[in-house]
């Protein structure tokens, strides 16, 4: 049996983790980028563009470093705080007590973890800051078996507002969905903090896409996706952005993005959604999973 109070405190938990620790490899993959510079600047050393994209690297590294010897967020925005949770036929929770468990475990983590009070109630007129990070923004999926499990992502928004959708025509091809992807990014250019996370959605609604394009930011960086079409298409987005040679801060550089993912779902024979999530080095994550009868 699932308590509530688990909830509460695995969530919390999770967010204090993900808001001063990334994954492994996207922290390999940053090492690799200053590598690649480097060994720019050992053969030509008046390189200006390698010389701005390593000393980027070298302080995004040293600060993913004091972030996690202090116990202090890696980035001031400390983002809107996004939770996928997928219930299964084992779950002894309503929804009703997940959500309630999952606000309390945001706003322990906000009050101890030194998280930037970002979100406002209402967007257009009064702004006014709730002073809470809540509420969170929530998408409810039900799975076949298992318990719950909770997917956390603190989406910073500097790199959110670069995020797109695209209404392409049915008959876009392959090409012209990587064009699109492309095309997002470049024009995007520095302003998302890159290097960049890319996540992808294909199909469904012009709302769902933009959810599958979350999804796929949660899949493990460098883990590809199980359609070998799919698969080969992110390795071909992932060397087409890197093309773009934006760059660390837009500074030029070896590497503009870290990674590339697609998800997909089936859509209507008139359409083809695609929506572009963009996330920046700084992408956190953490996931909590309950079992069955056994709990967490």
């Amino acid at each position: 049996m699932i308590h509530p109070d688990d909830v509460r405190r695995q969530v919390g938990k999770a967010l204090l983790n993900a808001s001063q620790t990334l994954e492994v490899q996207l922290v390999e993959r940053l090492q690799q980028a200053l590598a690649k510079d480097t060994h720019v600047l050992v053969s030509d050393s008046t390189n200006k563009r390698a010389a701005a994209s390593r000393q980027l690297l070298q302080a995004i590294l040293e600060n993913l470093q004091i972030a996690e010897q202090r116990g202090i967020p890696m980035c001031q925005d400390t983002g809107m705080i996004l939770a996928c949770i997928d219930v299964g036929p084992d779950c002894n929770l309503s929804m009703h007590a997940i959500e309630c468990a999952l606000n309390e475990g945001i706003t322990d983590a906000v009050a101890s973890g030194y998280f930037r009070k970002s979100v406002v109630s209402e967007p257009l007129f009064a702004r006014t800051n709730t002073q809470t990070n809540l509420p969170a923004i929530v998408y409810w999926n039900t799975v076949h078996s298992g318990s719950l499990t909770i997917s956390l992502m603190l989406k910073g928004f500097g790199c959110e507002n670069c995020s797109k959708i695209v209404m392409l025509d049915p008959t876009a091809s392959r090409n012209d969905v990587l064009k699109t992807v492309v095309d997002i990014v470049a024009i995007a250019s520095g302003k998302p903090c890159p290097p960049i996370v890319v996540g992808v959605g294909i199909g469904g609604t012009m709302d769902y896409a933009a959810y599958l394009s979350k999804r796929a930011l949660f899949r493990p960086v460098g883990q590809p996706h199980p359609d070998a079409r799919y698969a080969a298409l992110e390795s071909d987005t992932l060397d087409a952005i890197q093309s773009l040679s934006i760059g660390p801060g837009g500074f030029g550089g070896s590497v503009t993005a870290l990674a590339v993912s697609y998800e997909h779902a089936p859509t209507h024979i008139a359409g083809m959604p695609v929506a572009v999530t963009i996330s920046c080095w700084a992408d956190r994550k953490g996931i909590v999973v309950f079992g069955g009868s056994d709990g967490a």
